[in-house]
């Protein structure tokens, strides 16, 4: 494969509103992420995704976009960008920005425009039409919950929203549409901008005819996914941003691809399909949102993970993440949270950051920070948890119920301020934070992990150092070994002469690790979450709850292993 800049990046992924603030009004900022460049460039961050900064009434927290070449001015100015942009590049780090081009917001100039009149000439750059006997166009069902479609009375028509009503989905048939949003991204490359993260990229293309949803009652709106999510004919679109946009520059791409399975990873990132770096594959995580509240299925997630590995290995690449703005934190979704935070944090991060891709890294998720403490119903801010909320309330769901639902699965989870170390508002403002701090911040803080070789975040620091000296867990092959083991998951990485073997117990509880072919020597055994017996030549060995190991080995015999 072609060897791309991306494919040795560590990405950051950074929530601004929660990331820094410096003018006291508890919302971070763009002068925020300036003033905290340095830890980024000491823990060996090499490119920053920004998520959305664009001018924004805030419905959707930013991801409801009313001008593409405005900054937020919560965040600050264009001016604070672009000295961002140049203090990030003087420090060896990228920036990409968080492009959301399925819908804008209801305030966007082209739909205050679109809904005007019929006869408008952006009419068609948003997806109209008429109702059934007094109902919305079909029956599906928004993503965030409730129709997917909204009555625009002066005009007589419903718009379609995917997400929230005030997220009118943009009509990509339309080649206006197409031709503006490639403009717009060709005009933040010309800043210099390196790359994009693509929202809801898999939403673009709707189904011809948007037709009911077969087999629901009428009028009650139902899933729809099959009809708006990966449909034949979105690649289209996807090309032609290539063509007329990210072709023009050498930039990092990544799509959010819900619905796009590991068998057809290779048309969306192939190396000779020309289209995106990589894609934010789901299929890991439904494992959770299927049943919040069972916990990690080790076998399941090595036959998901393996399998985009493999289908993807000398084709295309991987993008590897465990957390996002999106999902609850990972130590309490799939680790201890009570128990053993530091273990599985650790356990947790060699799993997926070893692996052949390259691995991103939510804001706090290098502390092991884990779901904060909610008091009440009345505490969740975040708009798909209030339409949840709603929804349940309506179906006559108990109210304690309610509450210990959204306390387990609410996306305010990872979206509390980022705690820097144990002072007032954990240095994060010097005003109320507009989302109450995480309570454990006295002992989960930047601040307190850096003095402390053996924290989450100094393991991530050389986990990261590890991998960028490494070629060979850049470039080289994934084995999965032990393949039914329900507590430990292990692989090889072998690049040419050089390989290892990644060993992460991820139960709370002790395990035993077996192998056949070569033998383990504890001077080879070059990254540990936890102190290593000084035994030379093991072929088997115990393993404590949420241990990892991280070996040199010969790739001589690595064949071997099963």
């Amino acid at each position: 494969m072609k060897n791309k800049w991306w494919r040795e990046a560590v990405v950051y992924q950074l929530y601004p509103r929660s990331f820094m603030d410096t003018n006291g009004d508890g919302i971070g900022d763009l002068p925020g992420v300036l003033a905290r460049l340095d830890y980024l460039q000491w823990l060996g961050i090499t490119v920053i995704w920004l998520c959305p900064i664009f001018r924004s009434p805030n419905d959707d927290n930013g991801y409801d976009i009313s001008d593409y070449q405005a900054i937020m001015d919560e965040f600050g100015t264009m001016a604070d960008f672009d000295r961002l942009m140049a203090e990030t590049r003087r420090r060896g780090m990228r920036i990409i920005l968080d492009l959301v081009v399925n819908h804008t917001s209801d305030e966007h100039p082209w739909f205050v425009e679109s809904r005007s009149a019929r006869d408008n000439s952006k009419r068609d750059w948003y997806v109209w039409r008429d109702g059934k006997e007094g109902h919305p166009p079909n029956n599906w069902e928004s993503i965030f919950r409730g129709p997917a479609w909204q009555y625009d009375a002066a005009t007589g028509q419903y718009f379609l929203h995917l997400f929230t009503a005030r997220q009118p989905d943009l009509n990509w048939e339309n080649p206006d549409v197409r031709s503006a949003i490639c403009d717009m991204v060709r005009w933040w490359m010309d800043k210099g901008v390196d790359g994009f993260r693509i929202d809801a990229i898999t939403h673009m293309k709707k189904a011809p005819g948007l037709p009911d949803v077969p087999g629901a009652p009428p009028h009650r709106p139902v899933p729809a996914y099959d009809f708006h999510m990966n449909v034949d004919g979105v690649l289209d679109y996807v090309d032609q941003m290539a063509r007329d946009a990210f072709d023009h520059g050498d930039i990092m791409t990544v799509g959010e691809a819900n619905g796009i399975s590991a068998h057809q990873a290779e048309t969306w990132v192939g190396d000779t399909r020309g289209r995106l770096s990589m894609i934010l594959q789901f299929e890991h995580w439904h494992l959770w949102s299927g049943n919040p509240r069972a916990g990690l299925d080790v076998r399941r997630l090595k036959t998901i993970l393996s399998r985009w590995q493999r289908e993807l290995d000398g084709r295309g690449w991987n993008a590897l993440y465990l957390e996002n703005h999106d999902l609850p934190r990972v130590v309490s979704r799939w680790g201890d949270s009570q128990h053993h935070r530091s273990a599985s944090a650790t356990a947790l991060a060699a799993m997926y950051f070893l692996m052949q891709g390259t691995p991103f890294i939510y804001q706090g998720q290098e502390l092991g920070m884990a779901n904060t403490v909610f008091h009440s119903l009345a505490d969740f801010d975040d708009v798909f948890a209030k339409h949840r909320i709603a929804e349940m309330r309506a179906s006559g769901m108990d109210e304690a119920a309610i509450f210990d639902e959204m306390a387990l699965t609410a996306r305010d989870n990872s979206r509390t301020p980022m705690p820097w170390d144990d002072s007032h508002n954990a240095g994060f403002s010097t005003g109320r934070p507009w989302l109450p701090l995480n309570p454990d911040y006295p002992e989960v803080n930047v601040a307190q992990q850096q003095r402390d070789p053996h924290s989450v975040l100094n393991f991530y620091r050389s986990m990261i150092a590890l991998r960028a000296a490494e070629p060979a867990l850049v470039h080289g092959h994934y084995t999965l070994l032990l393949r039914d083991n329900p507590q430990i998951y292990a692989y090889t990485r072998v690049l040419g002469d050089d390989g290892f073997v990644v060993i992460c117990n991820l139960s709370a509880r002790p395990a035993r690790y077996r192998h056949a072919g070569f033998t383990l020597r504890r001077a080879d055994c070059i990254l540990a979450n936890m102190k290593v017996a000084s035994h030379d030549d093991l072929m088997s060995f115990a393993l404590s709850e949420y241990e990892v190991r991280v070996y040199r080995i010969s790739p001589q015999g690595s064949d071997n292993l099963n």
